[in-house]
């Protein structure tokens, strides 16, 4: 049995059986007013984190979900998209796609807003989006791509990079390990399946998103998500997962590099009121500046230190240098 039959296997059983708290997940959904949210469908919240920014939802986009679950975040989704079609969700298993079903209808009882037009649930995987090329305007996933051989996640990232319009995001929340994890967790697939042993590191996620085409990358959430200990896992000293939470713009590659926002801000602390590096960067004396990675390299690198550089926060939601 393959990796991906393994994990087919596995999220039939948790659809048919709901596992409370299969993620850790150490915060409840987001909250709007006037959303209620199924018991049923919180049971089945098998995600690290969110992909509902509601700041990347203005007018009404069409939302592509891969990974269906119990429907939650496509309910979230359709709480900014309130036409029939809005939110496609896809999902390879039959199981979890008739437990959302499920879901959805408990959803639309409680919920005056919402109609279960808003949500289509279709078969298909991550490798074939059943949708036509740049036809939707944001692509999310939630706790699927980690699960991915390398070889995989290219693939996958490739599909939402081809299904999304010019300027399109693609929003992603996924474990990432602190270090390399040993061979001998990445083959165990009921590990992997379980998002436990098929994390990369930060460098090599964001390094995926960039040579798939992605131009331009903003983290939105870094935080502890689980501990593989030295006892249960055969490892020399414990290894940290984290959560990452993602959004990747459909956006040309700049000649010197893609940009990657981390939450760095550039200071120019010289004598003279504003800055300007004659690549455009002005910034104001005092007055702190958000810049990608790269940008704060650069400026970072220049003479007469003149030009403070913070360190990442890990949560960035726009307004910086590119």
């Amino acid at each position: 049995m393959s990796y991906l039959e393994t994990t087919a296997k596995f999220y039939t059983e948790v659809a048919e059986q709901p596992q409370v708290g299969l993620c850790c997940v150490q915060s409840s959904p987001l909250q709007f007013p006037g959303l209620k949210i199924p018991k049923q469908m919180q049971e089945m919240n098998y995600g690290c984190g969110t992909t509902v920014h509601p700041t990347e939802l203005a007018g009404e986009p069409t939302v592509i979900y891969v990974g269906v679950g119990g429907g939650l975040e496509a309910l979230q989704f359709a709480y900014f998209c309130r036409r029939p079609g809005a939110v496609i969700a896809v999902d390879p298993v039959e199981a979890m796609r008739q437990a959302a079903t499920r879901n959805l209808e408990i959803a639309a009882q409680v919920n005056p807003w919402f109609d279960v037009s808003f949500v289509e649930i279709r078969p298909g995987d991550a490798f074939t989006l059943p949708v036509a090329d740049a036809s939707v305007d944001v692509v999310a996933q939630n706790c699927l791509f980690n699960i991915f051989e390398p070889a995989d996640l290219t693939k996958a990232l490739q599909e939402a990079y081809r299904v999304l319009k010019p300027g399109g995001r693609l929003i992603m929340s996924d474990p990432i390990a602190t270090s390399p994890i040993p061979e001998h967790l990445r083959q165990d697939e009921r590990l992997r399946a379980i998002c436990l042993s098929g994390a990369l590191t930060y460098e090599e996620y964001t390094q995926h998103l960039v040579e798939v085409g992605f131009g331009q990358v903003e983290i939105r959430a870094k935080r502890p998500y689980r501990v593989l200990d030295c006892q249960s896992y055969n490892l020399p000293e414990p290894l940290v997962l984290e959560s990452l939470d993602s959004v990747a713009f459909k956006v040309l590659i700049p000649e010197d590099g893609a940009c990657v926002f981390t939450g760095k801000t550039a200071i120019y602390v010289g004598a003279e009121e504003f800055f300007d590096d004659s690549a455009g960067h002005l910034l104001q004396r005092g007055v702190p500046a958000a810049v990608c990675d790269k940008t704060a390299r650069k400026l970072g690198s220049l003479p007469g230190k003149e030009i403070l550089i913070t360190d990442s926060t890990w949560h960035y939601t726009g307004g910086g240098c590119c």
